[in-house]
């Protein structure tokens, strides 16, 4: 690709000298991390289940792999490109949450899975990109024309889905879509006093939350009290964490995966931190931190609100999901069953963040003034 003259006019030159590169190797550098935890973490899990020892590793490599089609493919897209594939994708994703209701798979209580043969879709993982950037069209569309109200069109979108994943129940996936409503809000020049109020509401909903709906509050009682039994497998990752050190005990050594059933999805972290090291922990950390800052960067500058909300909006959300995770395996908030982007096992969950980081790649190309790139 560097080979690429800045002279070539076909879609893959235009692409090669508009795209942020630094933050496609940034992702690409997550995908391989991906790998290498898929082949360390999930064959104890497939043994202690009695399946095939390769069997997440194989399937894991295809949606990896299918995960960077998306990201390179979707990232050729315009703005308008862009808008337009997450309206329909919001639309599609809103529908197929709502039939998990009646057709999903439950699984430890909840319903927020659709079986495929050879994986299980979460569609609720679609809306996390999907709604950022349509919400983002929305409200800069409210602001630009007058009369028409993007703002209330928005929080009712966002009302049905709240009320979809409440449902479910998933509170993690809803705590993010709260969070990158908020964080577009307060960018398209919401008063503070009214983000001020909003979050006075949010606590009083999650107080409504631990009071009225049982799941809820065991996570929470959970939380508060790491000896219960419901906390196993933060306290082991805890432990792992620890057993790790600096440098880590080296790769395959590790001993939390033969013990945590989820620790190829939900608790991937604490198996790169016992055979990793904390130094190899902070890259990825730093990655994460790195891919959200430098997306945010890209659009400083840019003149359209649509493209700095829905940057934002991505951006933001990618770092709440990983955030939500990695607070999980530390024990800084209550498990709320949220892979870690590109390196937890999942193939709904590796499609939809490629997705996100395709449409953040394409909003955050460089292009001519007042013009998209193509």
């Amino acid at each position: 690709m560097s080979a690429l003259s800045r002279a070539d006019t076909s879609i893959i030159g235009r692409w090669w000298w508009t795209v942020d590169r630094w933050t496609l190797a940034a992702i690409t550098a997550l995908i391989l991390v991906g790998y290498i935890m898929m082949l360390s973490a999930s064959p104890a899990v497939a043994e202690r289940i009695h399946q095939v020892r390769d069997i997440f590793i194989l399937k894991q490599v295809v949606f990896l792999a299918v995960a960077g089609v998306i990201v390179v493919a979707v990232s050729l897209l315009s703005p308008r490109g862009v808008r337009r594939v997450a309206v329909m994708g919001c639309l599609v994703a809103i529908l197929m949450t709502a039939a998990t209701l009646v057709v999903g798979a439950e699984i430890k209580g909840a319903r927020r899975w659709i079986a495929l043969p050879g994986m299980s879709l979460q569609p609720s993982e679609f809306l996390k990109p999907c709604f950022a950037v349509a919400a983002a069209w929305l409200i800069a569309e409210g602001k630009r024309t007058k009369g028409f109200p993007g703002l209330l069109i928005a929080f009712i979108v966002f009302a049905v889905i709240a009320v979809l994943l409440k449902s479910q129940p998933d509170i993690g996936m809803l705590a993010v879509l709260t969070g990158v409503l908020f964080l577009q809000l307060f960018i398209s020049g919401l008063p503070l006093y009214v983000v001020g109020g909003a979050l006075t509401g949010i606590c009083g909903a999650a107080v409504a939350v631990y009071t009225f709906y049982p799941h809820a509050r065991k996570r929470v009682d959970d939380f508060l009290d790491l000896s219960l039994p419901g906390n196993y497998q933060v306290r082991l990752a805890l432990e792992g964490l620890g057993n790790g050190g600096l440098l880590g005990r080296g790769p395959g050594e590790g001993r939390v995966k033969d013990s945590i059933p989820d620790v190829h999805a939900d608790f991937v972290f604490a198996v790169a931190g016992e055979e990793f090291g904390l130094i190899v922990c902070l890259a990825i950390l730093a990655t994460f931190a790195f891919i959200v800052i430098r997306g945010m960067r890209r659009v400083e500058a840019e003149g359209d609100p649509f493209v700095v909300l829905a940057a934002a909006g991505l951006a933001g959300g990618f770092g709440f999901q990983a955030l939500v995770n990695l607070g999980t395996t530390v024990h800084l908030i209550p498990t709320k069953g949220m892979t870690l982007p590109f390196v937890s096992y999942g193939g709904s969950s590796a499609m939809a963040v490629a997705l996100g980081m395709g449409m953040l790649l394409a909003l955050t190309r460089r292009r001519p003034p007042g013009g998209e790139a193509t």
